[in-house]
């Protein structure tokens, strides 16, 4: 099977947007994913971010990018492997639970891919409201938060009433069978009462920590 016949990359997308194209692994097969490693191999002028890399198909890219940059958790490959210089304003990322890190993870290596100085804090659930407030200091000196919750999705709106900059709510599917694989957490950030708050789609941890280098961008 030729290469274009399961995949046109677009190579000039950092050019014309600004930001590179990511390569989104889930639903390709090893071998596909291990013929669009070698065509971008071709292309070391250009990052791109392999995103829901499973365990066979990140060996597939590292077979062909030994160097490239590989999180496990964030099932996130970047080649090449260097991150820019950071620029802009700060992202900090939320994550309510230890169940939700691998959304909020991918969120954290996009964000610093794109150019972004971003941090990551973990288990700050409403379930321990103390934890989230222990963190308010950290909050308060971002330029931009990912919250990354499942369950009832409350932490979101919680946080936006706290802070001053703009907050991206990221769903996930973690939660029991009420959460409806992350409908639950969705409704709730779609009616979060605080304003400032805009939303991501069920796990999209990329879509959240693209927005996010976008907002934080140098401007002028």
């Amino acid at each position: 099977m030729a290469d274009d016949d399961i995949a046109e990359l677009d190579l000039d997308r950092g050019a014309r947007r600004g930001y590179p194209e990511a390569m989104y692994c889930e639903g390709k097969s090893v071998n596909q994913v291990a013929a669009i490693a070698e065509r971008i191999a071709r292309r070391p002028d250009v990052t791109t971010i392999f995103t829901r890399a499973d365990e066979a198909k990140a060996a597939a890219v590292l077979a062909v990018l030994p160097d490239a940059f590989h999180d496990p958790v964030a099932r996130a490959l970047v080649w090449p492997p260097r991150m820019p210089a950071p620029s802009g304003e700060s992202v900090l990322i939320a994550c309510a639970g230890t169940s939700d890190l691998p959304v909020a993870r991918e969120a954290l290596v996009t964000a610093r891919h794109l150019g972004r100085r971003a941090e990551l804090v973990v288990d700050v659930g409403i379930a321990g409201l103390h934890r989230t407030l222990a963190k308010l200091d950290a909050f308060r000196a971002a330029g931009v938060i990912v919250v990354v919750a499942g369950m009832d999705g409350a932490l979101p709106g919680l946080i936006a009433g706290l802070v001053s900059c703009p907050v991206i709510a990221v769903p996930t599917s973690v939660g029991y069978g009420a959460a409806f694989s992350g409908l639950a957490p969705l409704l709730t950030m779609l009616n979060a009462c605080a304003p400032g708050v805009g939303v991501v789609n069920i796990d999209n941890g990329y879509g959240a920590g693209h927005l996010a280098a976008q907002i934080a961008a140098p401007r002028g």
